[in-house]
């Protein structure tokens, strides 16, 4: 584990080098610390701040800042806040990853509190126990977990304005008198305060003892915030918690006096479940029409308005440019799960960044509407594409079958399946590449490790493309996506689809009860025989017996392998030259008749 830096009397804060982090797209503090006793002869307060070096440190249990106030009226006070902020660092970054933080920072806690109770209790005086408040924020990803007991405070500084995050815990008795009602070693049972916030960037929590709080106005704290952004040079973090606790003594404080700062710089991406719980607490818009407005966008056209989704071409007020708005439809404004699921296209959207695949933008965080802004793609559906070119030649299939094998093989990358792969998902652009766009069915591993996992009822994607392993809930691959690709080739040169499935079929069992796949050639007598067994190869039901690459597909459309020559001769002479097989069967008949004359004559 890296130095934890903590506070007694003086402060020598430690912060990750920002010129080794060159990345923006990560999480990034600037945090500072000031601490004195003040007018007592000893410091009862003490800080902690850990910020991990590793990835997968920051990944899973973030950076942790706490503060604690040793009770003056014991003499074991210091130790107690001393031993409070360290060792719940310490054995916060123990607990399992599996946990959340709530999870891990409660159980952390509340041995603390035990122990801490524990050793008090052991004291011959009762005032002399070990007794502490506490506070801490632990920031992960984009949201601040924060948890308190006491009345060691956390306030957010955004926009100019101050507010006060945490109640304390304490009662007023004889005038400016005070006791506490809940702290660290106070009882063998602890209720700790727990709440997350949502980070901005240039977000600054401050983390204050009352020797601050008491003697400064919410008003005084937020003016000496202010003036150190607004100043000719922004004060460095360490500078002004080092301000505040200088006004604090200033303003007569008698007591130890704490400041604990931390400056949001830079956010990552929100994880899914972030996004997912940021976006579906969202209003859905209502149908829109031509000239409508939502946010700063017109509508210009009506693209497609369904049972599940309304879509536009809208233009922006901010550039002028064109976009694609998606709204998810009211019908579904209860159902949590489609929710998630709009919600988790938006996100995959936001992930992937190629030509060949549609942008989503990140969504405005001033904005109270649930809806995706896309890139609009100028160019026409491959369902288009394929009415203007009725039984187009293998040529131009092999092209625009390599196009889309191209544009899939970018999401492989990502690792992800997209499972609805189908014509109307696939744009032909102005350079004739294929983008595809729409997101709505891709699966991605990491959606199976949510703390909120997304149950899907019913199967996903259209079922004249869906493999049957997607069909059946079995384990999805890329192979499932070769499959889809693969039925789009057939469909491509006849019009027509190998296995002409009802829209209500379900096989009740496995693949094995998939209907009987029809050959190229009851459809088109002009294609060679090797074809067929490339794209029976490509859409077998069986997942386990398709070609392990995508790649494997496009080289035996352009040059057939031995192996598929070899079996496209083995072949029955019926699908190999059906005239042929004919002229035959009908000469057998012929003698067979003939043979039946000549004995009944005899």
């Amino acid at each position: 584990m890296s130095e934890i830096v903590q506070s007694k009397v003086t402060v020598n804060l430690k912060r990750e080098n920002h010129q080794q982090v060159k990345e923006t797209n990560t999480l990034q503090l600037d945090i500072g610390g000031h601490s004195v006793a003040g007018r007592k002869p000893s410091n009862q307060d003490a800080f902690a701040v850990y910020q991990p070096k590793q990835r997968d440190e920051r990944l899973h249990k973030g950076i942790v800042a706490c503060l604690a106030d040793g009770v003056s009226c014991s003499e074991q006070g210091q130790q107690a806040s001393q031993l409070c902020v360290t060792q719940f660092i310490e054995e916060y970054y123990a607990t399992p990853n599996t946990w959340g933080v709530k999870q891990s920072a409660g159980k952390v806690l509340n041995a603390l509190n035990q122990w801490l109770f524990h050793q008090g209790s052991q004291s011959e005086l009762q005032h002399n126990g070990m007794v502490t408040t506490f506070c801490a924020v632990i920031i992960k990803s984009n949201t601040a977990y924060i948890m308190h007991v006491g009345d060691t405070r956390v306030y957010l500084y955004r926009d100019q304005a101050l507010v006060q995050l945490t109640q304390d815990h304490r009662r007023h008795q004889y005038g400016q008198q005070y006791f506490l009602t809940r702290s660290l070693g106070m009882d063998s049972y602890i209720e700790v305060d727990f709440q997350q916030l949502r980070l901005e960037q240039g977000d600054r929590l401050l983390l204050a003892t009352d020797g601050i709080h008491e003697w400064l106005e919410e008003a005084e704290i937020q003016h000496h915030l202010s003036s150190a952004v607004i100043s000719p040079s922004v004060l460095p973090v360490e500078q002004q918690s080092a301000q505040l606790v200088e006004a604090a003594l200033d303003a007569g404080s008698q007591d130890n006096v704490s400041s604990l700062l931390l400056e949001v710089k830079s956010l990552p991406s929100l994880t899914v479940d972030e996004y997912i719980e940021e976006l579906t607490k969202r209003v859905i818009p209502p149908v829109m029409e031509e000239g409508n407005r939502i946010d700063q966008y017109r509508i210009l056209r009506v693209l497609h308005s369904g049972p599940r989704s309304h879509i536009y071409l809208a233009v922006s007020e901010f550039d002028t440019k064109r976009y694609v708005l998606k709204m998810p439809s009211l019908n579904f404004a209860e159902d949590y799960q489609y929710l998630q699921g709009f919600v988790r296209e938006g996100w995959i959207g936001e992930q992937v960044s190629h030509q060949r695949i549609m942008k989503i933008y990140p969504f405005s965080r001033h904005s109270s509407f649930l809806y995706h802004v896309c890139e609009w793609v100028e160019g026409k559906s491959l369902r288009q594409w394929m009415e203007d070119n009725p039984l187009p030649d293998l040529e131009k299939v092999r092209v625009m079958t390599e196009e889309i094998i191209k544009s899939v093989r970018v999401l492989q990358r990502y690792r992800l399946i997209h499972r609805d792969i189908k014509p109307e998902n696939l744009i032909v652009n102005q350079l004739d590449q294929i983008v595809i766009i729409d997101f709505g069915s891709v699966y991605s591993e990491h959606f199976d490790e949510l703390s909120t996992p997304i149950t899907e009822t019913v199967p996903v994607g259209d079922i004249k493309y869906l493999s049957p392993e997607c069909l059946l809930g079995g384990n999805v691959s890329m192979r499932s996506d070769m499959y889809s690709i693969s039925i789009i080739i057939y469909e491509m040169l006849t019009g027509y689809f190998p296995y002409p499935l009802p829209n209500t079929f379900k096989p009740s069992q496995s693949s094995s009860q998939w209907p009987e796949y029809t050959p190229l050639e009851n459809y088109r007598d002009d294609l060679p025989m090797w074809l067929d067994v490339v794209i029976r190869k490509g859409c077998f039901p069986q997942a386990s017996q398709r070609y392990e690459a995508l790649s494997e597909v496009v080289c035996d459309l352009y040059h057939p392998s031995s192996q598929v020559l070899k079996q496209a001769s083995k072949r029955p002479l019926k699908s190999k030259n059906p005239v042929r097989f004919w002229k035959i069967m009908s000469l057998s008949l012929f003698v067979i008749v003939l043979v039946q004359l000549f004995i009944l004559a005899g």
